[in-house]
């Protein structure tokens, strides 16, 4: 069961931050009206032009962030000291991301409210911990490269504590281990997130110096960045369609049951995630899920109904074998082939992802057509299976996985057994790099 406890701090803790950064502002006026409207602008662009679903890098909208964090540090114009506060600066920025976001709101894209969520808790974070100090003079001492490497240092504490809220609200809504999720946040920051940083320490020190029109020539380099990335995002979706096509081909053919590759690797991420597997090996086992059976096309007498996991040990092997030469021959990475070429091998022998592969695309086989009682059932088998064919951890996070479901499958709508009919669990979803707000990814 997923805590909603985390979840719903964090969004009262921004909605109240927002709702008194506003009262407080409407109450003492906008300073510096040109620049908060010049900042606003910048940010709510920002966030009309990130993307929204499918894999992409953990910040989607890099100008929106790095708009909002240089405001955030800014303490003069042109040579000329301002005077707007916390309150300011939350308040321009949540207004300008949620202006912004209202086209994703309309077409249902996305977790938006989680994400103006982690934007104004981390423009607030950083205006509290330079805003007041700075009009205080206690950076007065501070210049050159000093002072330089004090918004950086800000700005790189910022993303840090952003990258433990998005954890966090990961966790709150799907109920994944947080500690892989916070690995997978940090990893993403050396990226992106570096360049959000450095962008917006520069900003802030060029505006100081030339006014607002440091905006429009430090936003053009990460507006090309952004474009590089939703590029290779497409790359990848492309890609994973592929995969998902090339799974397809022994369900055509005849040699495995509609949609069975499907529910494998949807059921097979829940399990990895479960084990704290990180989201470069999830996409690993999501691939070798999809293909585990495409050996089955070198056989000339199909496999009954493709269940494999009964075969004689060495019959399993040469499937698996032939399964790992068509993967190579996709063009696929050699990981993905290696998982499909040993998932038939002795647990001990295995790589993780090959380990769950094999407990799951066995569970799915024996439960097929167990009736009412089969998950309980298939597991016993598993578990009987635990001393040489089949992993005992991966046995019981597939144990854990199904009770958190009711028995059910991560991927497929509540109440839909993973053994169901193909118009229910093969036809209309397909599992990917799970979106951390729905746990699977829908045909688009």
């Amino acid at each position: 069961m997923t805590s909603r406890h985390p979840l719903l701090a964090l969004r009262a803790a921004a909605a109240l931050l927002a709702a008194l950064s506003l009262l407080a502002t409407l109450r003492t006026g906008v300073e510096a009206r040109p620049t908060a409207l010049a900042f606003g602008v910048l940010v709510a662009v920002g966030e009309l032009i990130r993307w929204s679903g499918g894999p992409g890098p953990r910040e989607a909208a890099p100008l929106g962030a790095t708009g909002a964090l240089s405001y955030a540090l800014v303490g003069e114009h042109a040579g000329q000291p301002t005077h707007h506060g916390v309150a300011q600066v939350v308040s321009v920025v949540a207004a300008a991301a949620l202006l912004g976001s209202v086209p994703h709101v309309a077409r249902g894209q996305g977790p938006v409210l989680d994400h103006l969520v982690r934007r104004v808790l981390a423009a607030g974070f950083t205006a509290v911990c330079f805003q007041p100090l700075y009009h205080r003079g206690f950076f007065d001492g501070w210049s050159g490269p000093a002072y330089a490497l004090l918004l950086l240092a800000l700005l790189v504490l910022t993303v840090l504590c952003d990258a433990v809220v998005a954890a966090a609200l990961a966790h709150s809504r799907t109920g994944w281990p947080f500690g892989p999720l916070l690995r997978d946040e940090l990893r993403a920051v050396p990226g992106i997130g570096s360049a959000v940083c450095a962008t917006g320490a520069v900003m802030a020190l060029a505006v100081a110096v030339v006014g607002l029109w440091a905006l429009p020539v430090f936003s053009v380099p990460l507006l090309l960045t952004q474009l590089s990335l939703r590029r290779c995002a497409a790359v990848r979706v492309t890609y994973r369609q592929t995969i998902a096509s090339l799974a397809r081909a022994t369900e055509i053919a005849g040699y495995t049951p509609a949609g069975h590759a499907h529910r494998v690797a949807a059921l097979g991420q829940a399990v990895g995630r479960d084990l704290g597997l990180p989201e470069a090996e999830l996409t690993v086992l999501e691939y070798a899920s999809l293909m585990h059976d495409i050996g089955q096309l070198s056989l000339v007498d199909p496999v009954p109904a493709g269940a494999t996991a009964d075969l004689p040990a060495a019959e399993q092997r040469r499937i698996a074998l032939l399964g790992g030469a068509v993967v190579r021959q996709t063009g696929a990475s050699a990981q993905v082939a290696t998982v499909v070429e040993r998932q038939a091998d002795p647990y001990p022998e295995q790589p993780v992802a090959a380990r769950i592969v094999r407990v799951v695309n066995a569970y799915e086989e024996k439960v097929r057509d167990a009736g009412p009682g089969g998950p309980l059932t298939a597991l016993e088998e598993l578990r009987l299976g635990t001393g040489g064919e089949y992993a005992p951890e991966v046995v019981e996070a597939l144990a854990r996985v199904l009770g958190n479901r009711g028995g059910g499958a991560p991927g497929l709508p509540p109440g839909v057994p993973p053994w169901g009919s193909p118009g229910q669990a093969g036809g209309g979803r397909r599992p990917g790099l799970s979106d951390p707000a729905q746990g699977w990814v829908t045909h688009g």
